[in-house]
């Protein structure tokens, strides 16, 4: 059995690593910011910022979910954070419809560092048509490229060339605009 001090000093250690828990230092030491729309579409908030760590929660991160949501990771019509899904989704990672992210899957457009959708414009870009460094796609125009129709510098596919022009991509794709000499 323990003496009163061992106790008191068990619960003063305690009481010092709840302290530190509750934003005292060590990993909560900065509180993350939440704020919330009173308002909304049924239980959506118009808005929604979840930002850094919640010991109350015991969040690590902050989750947004609303019509507009920014957070680090991020749901919504409109989505910003590290991790954003939504209709239009901008972050590190992003997916959505049209999204922009240094990994971004869109459905129709995506744009980024590694990028996946139908129309994808990256370093390395996958999609129906893609444009970028390495452009892998049925219409890709790029460095390496990979696809049915495909304008390179290497090789230049008149349907391709015919594609980005007539869709007006050839501001994309600056080597469709070039005559063959």
């Amino acid at each position: 059995m323990e003496t009163r001090d061992q106790l008191e000093k068990r619960v003063a250690e305690l009481e010092r690593q709840l302290g530190t828990l509750r934003g005292g230092g060590g990993f909560y030491a900065m509180r993350g910011i939440r704020k919330r729309a009173d308002w909304g579409i049924g239980d959506i908030p118009f808005y929604d910022i979840a930002i850094g760590a919640d010991p109350e929660r015991g969040e690590i991160r902050g989750h947004a979910k609303g019509v507009i949501a920014i957070g680090d990771i991020a749901t919504g019509v409109v989505a910003l954070g590290g991790l954003a899904r939504g209709v239009f989704a901008f972050g590190g990672l992003a997916a959505g419809l049209v999204s922009l992210g240094g990994l971004s899957v869109g459905l129709l457009s995506a744009i980024g560092g590694l990028a996946i959708g139908g129309l994808a414009l990256g370093g390395a870009s996958i999609g129906g048509v893609a444009v970028g460094g390495g452009a892998f796609g049925h219409y890709a125009c790029g460095g390496g490229d990979v696809g049915t129709h495909v304008v390179s510098a290497t090789r230049r596919d008149p349907e391709a060339i015919r594609f980005f022009r007539e869709h007006a991509f050839a501001g994309l794709c600056p080597v469709a605009t070039l005559e063959r000499r």
